[in-house]
């Protein structure tokens, strides 16, 4: 049931989900520095000063927006991995989860990829941490299917697959998601196995010593 002391809350937090989105695609075509508080403001009914009752300033609003999808990126990361019965399960469900992520946030990639400069240090370096979690998920995973191969370059399996699927700010309303979705894991899958098995064999690692 809902009460008269949690709709408050609960309007304020769809409300900064809706200053965040309307942010995030601002930044994305216009870049960090080419976006006012009153265009964000704006973009979401209201007057810049508005802003201030959610968020301190831009760069405020860009930490949290970078925060909050690396944070959820790694939760969603750590559930899908502990449910799965496998690990080849759990390199399916990890897939799933970062093809969703590029399918429906291109605007999100853009402006970490441009934009993470600009999010203050101590933020910055919160969302970083953030990052190698989700890598380490991954690699996890990997280690598990291919326990021979180096974690190094498991690692760099993992980073050339998200670069793969978050490629999709370029080809966004190309396809219609149900057709962009298989096709992501189809040649993420494929990444994964060139990446971790060519011109790798188990016996490389001694004989490169």
């Amino acid at each position: 049931m809902t009460t008269a002391s949690t709709t408050p809350t609960r309007n304020r937090r769809n409300r900064r989900a809706e200053i965040l989105d309307a942010a995030a695609r601002l930044f994305a075509a216009r870049g960090f520095h080419g976006v006012s508080i009153e265009d964000i403001g704006g973009a979401v009914g209201v007057s810049g000063p508005a802003l201030y009752r959610h968020f301190d300033g831009k760069d405020a609003l860009l930490s949290e927006m970078l925060l909050d999808v690396s944070s959820r990126l790694r939760e969603s990361a750590v559930a899908v991995v502990t449910s799965a019965p496998g690990p080849k399960e759990a390199l399916d469900a990890l897939l799933n989860v970062q093809i969703t992520f590029a399918i429906e946030q291109p605007a999100l990639i853009t402006v970490h990829d441009r934009e993470l400069g600009n999010v203050p240090e101590p933020q910055r370096r919160q969302i970083r941490r953030l990052q190698r979690l989700y890598v380490e998920e991954w690699v996890t995973v990997l280690a598990e299917l291919h326990p021979a191969c180096p974690a190094a370059r498991l690692r760099a399996a993992t980073h050339a697959v998200f670069g793969l699927l978050n490629s999709t700010p370029h080809s966004a309303g190309e396809l219609p998601a149900q057709d962009m979705r298989p096709l992501l894991h189809a040649m993420a899958r494929a990444a994964v196995d060139a990446s971790v098995n060519l011109g790798y064999s188990p016996l490389k690692r001694f004989e490169d010593r």
